[in-house]
């Protein structure tokens, strides 16, 4: 009896450990996603009082339009770095997410394969049924969440594919209307 409630007192710390783990993930996660925000935004203001200064000094509406035109190409940059910091956190976020809820379902799985095989060993006779279907459906459990976790592997490789087509796209068009 004792040992059931030293299990369950073992299970129920590590259940904590993993909710604090992934707390204080995400909480770093957001801590540097406001960290670039803010720093983004200090800088998207003092580009803006900067480019304003430098069309208001622009002698003809031939130099501002120049003026404008060298702007752009840099504007476009950061709003690009900015999106793909945004992505690249948020990525390594989900990647230690996964990597701590797989950790824990698998001491999650091991213990109840323990906790089977204990059980089988102490059971009555005419059992072995029984014990056969649970091993079965957590088999099942391993390899459905197998499937789920390769099924977001690729999606995840997809849209950072996509992110880099994207900004490879963006800074081409950029680069083609800053030259013009």
């Amino acid at each position: 009896m004792s040992t059931n409630a030293e299990h369950l007192t073992s299970t129920n710390k590590a259940t904590a450990d993993f909710f604090l783990s992934a707390a204080n993930t995400a909480l770093g996660s957001a801590e540097r996603i406001t960290s670039l925000t803010l720093d983004a935004a200090r800088s998207a203001l003092h580009d803006s009082v900067s480019n304003t200064k430098m069309l208001m000094s622009a002698k003809d509406i031939k130099e501002a339009i120049s003026i404008q035109a060298a702007l752009t190409k840099p504007s476009i940059e950061k709003a690009m770095a900015y999106s793909t910091a945004i992505y690249e956190i948020s990525a390594e976020t989900q990647k230690a997410l996964t990597q701590r809820i797989e950790d824990q379902l698998s001491d999650y799985q091991k213990t109840v394969t323990d906790l089977i095989e204990k059980a089988s060993k102490s059971a009555p006779a005419g059992s072995e049924v029984g014990f056969a279907a649970l091993r079965s459906a957590l088999n099942a459990s391993k390899s459905i969440f197998g499937n789920i976790n390769a099924a977001t592997k690729q999606l995840s490789d997809a849209a950072e594919e996509n992110i880099k087509i994207a900004t490879s796209a963006a800074t081409k068009v950029a680069k083609k209307k800053t030259d013009n």
